[in-house]
């Protein structure tokens, strides 16, 4: 999943994209300013982001007005310092989907990111269950058949990626585009290792049927159940 973190504080937001990225292995884009998160925020790629209200050029509140006005249903976490329950309750009517108010618990903040990111792909329980393979988003962790299969951080991503998009073709480019922040060069070719890789573990233990499928030219995606 690919977060976008807007935080002007430096030392808050660095600490926030490690706490993120090595408990859940998000990729994280962290910019620092309302006018550079507008920008980012028309890619469309985002599975979540985390907006603090205090921004420079433009304010938390001008950046969730601009999305939400552009018809972008992004679940949106907000960050505040601020305590006043109407003002709260303004956000939340302007398309905020959440808030945490400054300081907070960083397991906290990393839980309900968890919990936007799976309400946004329609799916509340915290395990994605899809035929026999059955993934904790909660453990970072998978079975095939009851049984425990052991991914690398990437294959696990790229699986939870697959998984909640059942059936639906997902192109090397997509993958690359949410699974990496951009401070990385991409390059296609480590995607198609990770894949490889992905599918071997899958089917020792499924040998009976090839549970991720590839679309020459197209893509991958997960088998029909």
């Amino acid at each position: 999943m690919r977060v976008l973190l807007v935080e002007d504080e430096v030392r808050l937001a660095e600490n926030i994209a490690k706490g993120l990225h090595e408990a859940s292995g998000y990729a994280i884009d962290v910019v620092h300013d309302g006018e550079e998160a507008i920008t980012c925020c028309w890619s469309g790629r985002y599975d979540l982001i985390v907006l603090d209200l205090m921004l420079p050029q433009r304010s938390g509140e001008d950046v969730l007005s601009q999305l939400r006005a552009s018809k972008d249903s992004t679940p949106v976490l907000i960050l505040t310092a601020i305590s006043d329950t109407s003002r709260i309750i303004e956000l939340l009517n302007l398309g905020a989907d959440d808030y945490l108010a400054k300081p907070f618990d960083l397991g906290e903040l990393i839980a309900r990111c968890r919990a936007l990111i799976r309400r946004g792909k329609g799916a509340a329980h915290p395990v994605l269950t899809y035929g026999n393979i059955s993934l904790s988003t909660g453990e970072q962790s998978v079975t095939v058949k009851g049984e425990p299969v052991i991914l690398s951080p990437m294959e696990y991503r790229i699986l939870e990626y697959l998984i909640y998009r059942p059936r639906i073709i997902v192109s090397k480019e997509d993958l690359l585009e949410h699974l990496y922040d951009f401070t990385w060069k991409h390059h296609s070719n480590v995607i198609e290792a990770h894949v490889s890789n992905l599918r071997k573990k899958l089917r020792a233990h499924s040998p009976e049927a090839e549970l991720l499928e590839t679309s020459r030219g197209r893509g991958y995606r997960l088998a029909a159940p």
